[in-house]
């Protein structure tokens, strides 16, 4: 396991499945981001995965405890699109100090270019900060979650870390 400069630890992860039907058994998704994740630089303790409903609330109390916990980037999985349902984005935006708003444009070109064409545009991916911990917001998807984190999260860990610890 590499260590992170900055922070002289490895990078403190927790992966949050949005989702009225997953299981942990079903949540490809999560698995996959935990999978990804602890391929690199990565620790991702038991407490730091859960599976909960597409509900703002049970989303927003979620995420509020693991930003009161010694981690430094939460992955959501799920809950990104359009449907009524999909509250992923309702619940997480507003905890938000600061958006990235590239990572969301690169998300969905990539996934327009390299993946599903047009409907990359019912995409709502996000990327953000709050204090001094970063936020993802991927659709549900293997496909989502392998290419956000392989193109865009994974290359870019360490020194989006280091940037949160200037």
């Amino acid at each position: 396991m590499h260590t992170n400069v900055k922070l002289d630890r490895p990078i403190r992860c927790a992966v949050l499945t949005i989702s009225d039907t997953r299981t942990p058994e079903t949540d490809k998704g999560g698995q996959l981001a935990q999978d990804l994740l602890s391929s690199i630089n990565t620790t991702i303790e038991a407490q730091h995965y859960k599976i909960v409903k597409d509900d703002q609330e049970e989303i927003r109390q979620t995420v509020r405890t693991w930003l009161s916990d010694d981690i430094d980037v939460i992955i959501t999985t799920g809950g990104t699109g359009i449907a009524p349902r999909d509250v992923t984005i309702e619940a997480i935006k507003p905890l938000l100090t600061k958006e990235i708003e590239g990572f969301g444009e690169l998300f969905r070109y990539l996934s327009y270019t390299e993946d599903v064409g047009t409907r990359a545009l019912l995409s709502r991916a996000l990327g953000g900060t709050v204090n001094q911990k970063l936020i993802f917001c991927l659709p549900g998807s293997t496909g989502a979650v392998k290419l956000a984190l392989n193109k865009l999260i994974l290359p870019e860990l360490n020194h989006l870390v280091h940037e949160m610890h200037k």
